[in-house]
């Protein structure tokens, strides 16, 4: 069936048995990627019946489909042309994981970020009621995705739109990994009623409502589809559906099956190894003892337990002392704020493209009341990660908060030591940017007031100063062994701060040094070397900062990204030489 089946047009004759085959098709190629290069397996195994009823009854692009943090679009990918990209290997790099305009017209957004669709689909119905248009537009919300704060704002607006949007809410009973809160209860409550419970979030928002109880029954989608196409008024068509269906690994292992490396498709075994130590299982051992200790100790996590390690096993061994708020990242840092305020030690552990959320958060709720919470954000750095996913913009966004303490340990026990008395000390709110690589070398003892920036001298030398932030010390060090080479002893320092300068150490590098270089594994513009630049371009000192460039990666290859920003040792040491000669 999927051999004949290039644009959505295709399959609009199909008969419903005909549209099963296609679905179990649609299945085996889905799994034919992911199993290879590792994808979001569950959530797009799940949706497969409902995307290809969508497709079939609404016309795409006219009708506008818009997803929710992607995580449920490969269906809809191979239905819309894009099926090479499933099917042959040399083609899996030519679509990304998440919708895209760029690869086709039935994509509307690019989005990897959750709660999104509601307001965006309601955008696109707003802008269509304007130039007096006509066409229907359908919002896929799923995945844990309706409790966060921009879904419940989108809804509230959608129920005054006196026009058609027609919310389909994919409920499949998970987030990531299990939902949090109670708006979940209410779901659970309609599911078990068949959709007649008195209790109805949808219907309190001034909502019309219909709820499908299999939501892998094509007909029964077909039939609920074609009654509300064209209505003109907003409706949510609520849909039980099961994660992970029609694989056997994933029906029964849904958090883990959520999203995973590649795998074999007989054994559901992974074909990847990972031996290597990681700051997640760091962390964990940390906070392991931790607890053991300070019953003031609390973890919380906005719904990516698996991303940092916290799996099943472990939640239950750490029981109250982890919360899960679900994907409510804003929520996430003033509850920590909160905490701190209420006598606890919370540690809100995001990752680096997430906390780029909670900037309001963090700066009003956390920072101008200098509660002494802890924020770990991990997955940070120049990377090959989708466009939605980078870890580079961090540290501007961060770091030009008042009142937060940024630090970015380089070292294993760097870090440790960082984070121990972060958690301890009860005086300002902390961010550790946790390394993207684990070194071990030497252990930095903080200072006696580490309120007070004190960048570490590693290295004492002349004529050039490398200043490696975070994991890029380990950079600069490579640099610096490359200048000995050349007769020339640098200084070398390990800045630890990253949100104010240490203006006494930069000061003196005036006397002995031409050149001080920057290197960190984030943005240039905005980010910390230019806070170095500005102040030591006052005391007539050059100053070549170095790190990414402005601008949306895209599965880029690493070795090729470190390439084009001039930060591999042999360039950074060429362009040294000749600002010295």
């Amino acid at each position: 069936m999927l051999e004949n089946v290039n644009s959505p047009k295709d399959i609009k004759s199909f008969s419903v048995e005909e549209l099963n085959i296609l679905s179990q098709e649609i299945r085996e190629a889905i799994l034919n990627r992911v199993s290879q290069i590792g994808g979001h397996v569950g959530p797009n195994l799940g949706a497969v019946e409902l995307i290809t009823a969508l497709h079939y009854v609404f016309d795409s692009p006219i009708d506008k489909i818009v997803f929710d943090v992607s995580h449920q679009c490969y269906a809809h990918k191979i239905l819309t042309g894009r099926k090479n990209g499933f099917l042959n290997q040399e083609a899996f790099a030519s679509i990304s994981g998440y919708t895209a305009p760029f690869e086709s017209e039935h994509d509307h957004f690019m989005v990897g970020h959750t709660s999104t669709s509601l307001s965006l689909a309601s955008g696109l119905a707003k802008a269509r009621d304007l130039k007096k248009e006509s066409h229907n537009v359908i919002a896929l919300i799923g995945d844990g995705s309706l409790g966060g704060g921009e879904a419940l704002e989108g809804l509230n607006f959608i129920g005054e739109l006196s026009s058609n949007l027609i919310v389909v809410v994919n409920d499949n009973e998970m987030s990531i990994a299990p939902n949090h809160g109670g708006l979940y209860k209410n779901l659970k409550e309609l599911r078990e009623t068949n959709g007649q419970a008195q209790n109805n979030i949808f219907k309190a928002m001034g909502l019309d409502y219909v709820y499908i109880e299999n939501g892998h029954d094509i007909k029964t989608l077909i039939e609920t589809f074609k009654s509300v196409k064209d209505s003109s008024k907003p409706i949510v068509i609520h849909i039980h559906t099961n994660k992970g269906q029609g694989y056997q690994f994933s029906e029964s292992e849904k958090e883990k099956w959520h999203y995973n490396m590649p795998f074999d498709v007989q054994t559901g075994l992974s074909t990847v190894s990972f031996n290597q130590e990681n700051y997640n299982q760091i962390t964990l051992d940390y906070l392991r003892q931790k607890i053991k200790t300070d019953d003031k100790v609390v973890v919380v996590n906005a719904g990516t337990p698996g991303a940092i390690g916290f799996t099943p096993e472990i939640r239950e061994e750490f029981k109250e002392k982890f919360i899960d708020v679900g994907i409510m990242e804003e929520h996430a840092v003033a509850m920590s704020s909160a905490l701190a305020k209420g006598g606890c030690k919370p540690i809100f552990w995001v990752l680096s493209s997430f906390v780029q959320r909670t900037n309001d958060q963090l700066s009003h709720d956390l920072a101008l009341n200098k509660n002494p919470a802890v924020i770990l954000v991990s997955w940070t750095g120049i990377g090959s990660n989708d466009a939605t996913h980078l870890g580079i913009f961090d540290i501007p966004m961060i770091s030009n908060i008042p009142n937060l303490l940024c630090l970015a340990p380089a070292s294993k026990e760097e870090y440790l030591n960082v984070l121990d008395w972060s958690i301890n000390q009860t005086e300002v709110p902390v961010v550790i940017r946790v390394p993207s690589i684990v070194m071990s070398d030497y252990s930095l003892q903080l200072p006696k007031n580490p309120k007070k920036p004190t960048f570490h001298v590693t290295e004492k030398g002349d004529k050039v100063a490398l200043i490696g932030l975070g994991a890029s010390y380990w950079l600069a060090k490579e640099v610096s062994d490359l200048l000995k080479n050349n007769k020339i002893t640098p200084t070398l320092i390990n800045p630890l701060y990253y949100s104010d300068l240490d203006t006494e150490a930069l000061a003196s590098l005036k006397e002995n040094h031409q050149l001080v270089i920057t290197i960190e594994d984030g943005l240039i513009s905005g980010g910390f070397g230019q806070k170095i630049a500005s102040f030591l371009s006052r005391q007539g000192v050059k100053v070549l900062n170095y790190g990414a460039q402005k601008e949306f990666t895209d599965r880029a290859n690493v070795k090729e990204l470190y390439e084009k920003y001039h930060l591999t040792p042999e360039q950074i040491v060429e362009d040294i030489l000749f600002a010295i000669q």
